[in-house]
């Protein structure tokens, strides 16, 4: 009789166990990807005060785009005042898994250089052509733009 005691006493002892592993291992949130981080900083409308500014090669143009802002949307955007830079609005997407770039609809692969609750930059080439959207040529060049929310 103590031997049957002794394996019920094992056998219930390894069930609590198992049962304590699965529970402790099941149930939890995943942690967030860097793609979510980053759109948690990035949605919202950026614009030009505090120290922003727009820099073609090397020159401000910031003047150019007086009023400019960009607003992010869980995969769509829409700009103020953006010249030929961007459409009014349109699409995005990630194109890595670290968070370090995107592109919108117009082809243009934005890179972030910086990307905080309150200060966003970025970079991104531009050949100079608008597209139909815009109805003209844009400047060519590399673009830094610096927006702040």
């Amino acid at each position: 009789m103590k031997k049957q005691s002794i394996y019920r006493q094992i056998f219930r002892l390894t069930v609590l166990l198992t049962l304590i592993i699965f529970t402790t291992g099941c149930g939890g949130e995943d942690d967030p990807t860097a793609q979510q981080l980053a759109f948690e900083k990035l949605s919202g409308s950026w614009d030009l005060t505090q120290g922003g500014s727009i820099i073609i090669d090397g020159q401000d143009a910031s003047a150019n785009f007086t009023g400019f802002a960009f607003s992010f949307t869980d995969g769509g955007y829409s700009t103020t005042n953006a010249g030929d830079m961007f459409r009014a609005s349109g699409t995005w997407q990630w194109t890595d898994e670290e968070a370090q770039q995107l592109s919108v609809d117009d082809g243009k692969t934005i890179t972030i250089v910086t990307l905080t609750e309150t200060s966003f930059v970025f970079t991104f080439t531009s050949d100079g052509n608008a597209g139909t959207a815009n109805h003209g040529e844009g400047i060519a060049g590399n673009y830094t733009i610096t927006v702040n929310q």
